[in-house]
């Protein structure tokens, strides 16, 4: 049987390329990543896996970076819509903004959160001066109105009844810098163009006659938006928030300025790589790049069959 000719040619070689690309770029690296992480022995592996260091550093990494994407999330479907639905004054200008945490250097965007937290002049510390106050009043009346009889413990309590108490690790939890919501804050930065630049086509592409008919059909427009438009959005905007998590994963330029590096509190999984290169001990950091890599690459599988699934079934 003839084998079909295809209209475009070059077929065979296009596609070699781009397995030869494929390998020399991504899989052979993760390959000698692997290959360095297979000599660590057992016990160094269940020392790291059960080191209370290691556990926390992936806690702050894999909590702040789904925190920020879920943000990014709402936050990017919001101003896509506004991009495609309305035309306003300014509109060029704040599509070209969309694309400026792509063009800056994430260590200036650290820098630049880190001024706005720490400094104390007139130009800057305005974040601090704001967000620390906002922060402690809003506790202190949770804390007189809900819980007047409670521990003041380094967590959140439970002491009688209904009545939560919340503790001074709360505060320390929500203080800007050197907390996990200044590393949120920034990885919401970093990560808010993925959810713009995918929800945008899609939303281009929509036809508006499914909501007229919807609206024919005596829909209103929330009922609308959720019957109709967001089924259609939701695929890429699985794919907007997973490039956002995995972009909050494995940042390490504008965390670093902000975080404080504390252990236990806001350390982060790329530090902790970079301190264990620093002490010479490149299989103990292979071995922690690949602990990343497996939780990532299993977190954004999910999120990819959960798309290819709503795509399918929607």
């Amino acid at each position: 049987m003839a084998r079909a000719r295809r209209i475009l040619p070059g077929f065979g070689l296009s596609l070699g390329f781009s397995l030869t690309y494929l390998s020399l770029i991504v899989l052979i690296p993760l390959a000698a990543c692997a290959l360095k992480a297979a000599t660590v022995s057992r016990a160094d592996w269940y020392e790291l896996l059960t080191s209370p260091r290691v556990q926390s550093a992936l806690k702050v990494s894999f909590g702040t970076a789904l925190v920020a994407a879920l943000i990014n999330a709402i936050l990017g479907l919001l101003v896509a819509w506004v991009l495609v639905r309305y035309a306003f004054v300014g509109k060029r200008l704040l599509d070209a903004l969309v694309d400026f945490p792509f063009a800056l250097p994430t260590a200036v965007a650290g820098l630049t959160f880190a001024d706005l937290f720490t400094a104390n002049d007139f130009r800057t510390g305005w974040l601090a001066r704001v967000w620390n106050p906002f922060v402690t009043a809003v506790l202190n009346a949770w804390n007189a109105t809900l819980a007047p009889l409670g521990s003041t413990a380094g967590r959140l309590v439970r002491p009688d009844g209904w009545h939560w108490h919340l503790g001074p690790a709360w505060q320390d939890f929500f203080a800007g810098y050197a907390s996990p919501t200044a590393i949120v804050i920034v990885l919401v930065f970093t990560g808010f163009p993925f959810v713009v630049r995918t929800l945008q086509p899609v939303l281009e592409e929509l036809d508006p006659e499914l909501e007229e008919a919807a609206a024919c059909l005596g829909a209103g427009r929330w009922c609308t938006f959720r019957r109709v438009i967001f089924p259609m959005l939701l695929p890429a905007w699985l794919t907007g928030m997973a490039l956002a998590f995995a972009r909050g994963v494995g940042e390490y330029g504008s965390v670093i300025f902000v975080s404080g590096n504390l252990r236990y509190k806001t350390e982060i999984v790329p530090v902790l790589i970079y301190d264990e290169l620093g002490e010479f001990r490149y299989a103990h950091a292979t071995a922690l790049a690949m602990i990343l890599l497996v939780i990532s690459f299993a977190i954004l599988l999910c999120i990819n069959l959960l798309s290819s699934w709503t795509r399918r079934f929607a």
